[in-house]
Formats: C-alpha cells, structure tokens, sequence
C-alpha cells in the first residue's frame, strides 16, 4: 500500500488484526537474530508487524504485510538465539526491533517471558499506543530489567495522521502510556525524530512533555529512497 492510496485506518482496530498474524498461541513472528552498535552494543531480535505504518519506517514492507515474512518463534526459542549472539559477542543489553512488540496482551506476554528469559538489561522501543489505551500492560513490565523508549510519532493529532497513517486521534495514546510508565515507575524516555519534527515541532512536543521529568531522544532519518518517497506522497515536509 503506498501512501497516497491510504486513508487513515484505527491504529487499534488494526492492532487487533496484526496480533493474530503474528502470534500463534505463546509464538511470535521473527525474521532475523542480530547484533546491532546501538545503544554502544545491543543483541537484536528483529520481529515484524505494527499497528501503524510510518512513512520513515526503515521495515515498512515487512510491516506492511508480517504475514510474507519471518517464522514463529516461542519464547524459549527466541531466548536461546539471543543469548547465543549475546555470549558471542559479549553483549548483555537486548531488545526486540523492527516492529511494534506490544499489539495486545498475547503479544506483551510473549514479550515478557522473553524478558524473563534473558534475565539482563531490555530495551522495549514501542509507539506506546497500545500501552496508553490498556494502562494494565504496564503492570506486566513492573519488576522486569526493562527500559522503555516511546517513539513519538507526531506533535498533535494532524502531524500523528500523516507520518503513521493512522487517525490522528491515536496520538494522545502515546503521551498517555508516557504518563502511564512514569507513574508505576518504569524507566521511560521518549524519542522523536528531529528531521521530520524540525525546530516548530519539537518545540511542541517538548512543551506537552513538560511536565514528565523526561529527557527527550532525538534521531536522525535514514534518507532510504522508498521513506523520501512515502514522506512526499503522506504530506510531510523533512527538514
């Protein structure tokens, strides 16, 4: 689906369908097991499947349709290749990329048992919609090694509807699971990212994050052909 041919979509009714592709009873769906130089040295799982459709998303075909691509993976299997890479490699901090780990509670289950299984330092990258709209997800991540980062997708409702794809009405969920994570005390940070937000939407988004305490990441866009592309047909003017 290419950006001009979309209409905005309910990023939670689309949660919904994504999950089932996804998950097979405790399995989820993963294409590659890696190590990554970020965060200085991360063991990667990459999984595919969200519940919005980011123009700048760097996996926006696996994204786009998870169901063509990876293979179904328990939480013990995706454990075990982890710590294989993770012994290798010498590399004790994790994470799972590529895609949106938490659809719905089938998926955050998963999630936490591979959480549990590493048993060391994680790192979960979400859009925290689906944390903003079921608050009781947070409750399964107290008491985990984990450090959340909420990729902020906009600066309100129309800039939200443009880069995802989603109805812009979403987008208080993300700020909602940032309060969330702050109040039961979850390592949280948001991020944003600069080229696309420029000096007037980070201005905004700061100011509605005021008041959290919270240090805000900014990253660069990787200029892919396919993501320049997405951008201009979604509207949305890079910096």
């Amino acid at each position: 689906m290419t950006g001009d041919e979309m209409k905005p979509f309910d990023p939670f009714e689309r949660a919904l369908e994504i999950e089932k592709m996804v998950m097979d009873g405790r399995r989820r769906k993963y294409y590659r097991f890696r190590y990554s130089r970020h965060y200085g040295g991360i063991v990667t799982a990459d999984a595919a499947g969200c519940n919005i459709l980011c123009a700048y998303c760097w996996n926006y075909s696996r994204n786009a349709s998870p169901e063509q691509v990876g293979a179904f993976r328990s939480p013990e299997e995706v454990t075990e290749r982890l710590l294989k890479i993770s012994r290798k490699k010498r590399a004790d901090l994790f994470r799972v990329s590529g895609a949106e780990p938490v659809l719905g509670k089938r998926s955050m289950e998963h999630l936490v048992e591979v959480v549990k299984g590493v048993n060391s330092p994680f790192v979960l990258e979400t859009n925290g919609l689906l944390i903003g709209r079921m608050p009781e997800l947070a409750e399964m991540l107290e008491g985990l090694p984990i450090t959340v980062r909420v990729a902020v997708k906009g600066w309100d409702e129309n800039s939200f509807e443009r880069i995802t794809g989603g109805k812009g009405d979403a987008f208080r969920y993300q700020l909602k699971a940032l309060e969330v994570l702050t109040e039961r005390g979850i390592k949280v940070w948001p991020a944003i990212m600069i080229d696309v937000f420029g000096e007037d939407g980070e201005r905004k988004i700061r100011a509605l994050l005021s008041g959290m305490g919270l240090e805000v990441e900014t990253e660069e866009l990787n200029r892919y052909p396919f993501v320049m592309e997405n951008l201009k047909r979604r509207g949305v003017e890079v910096k």
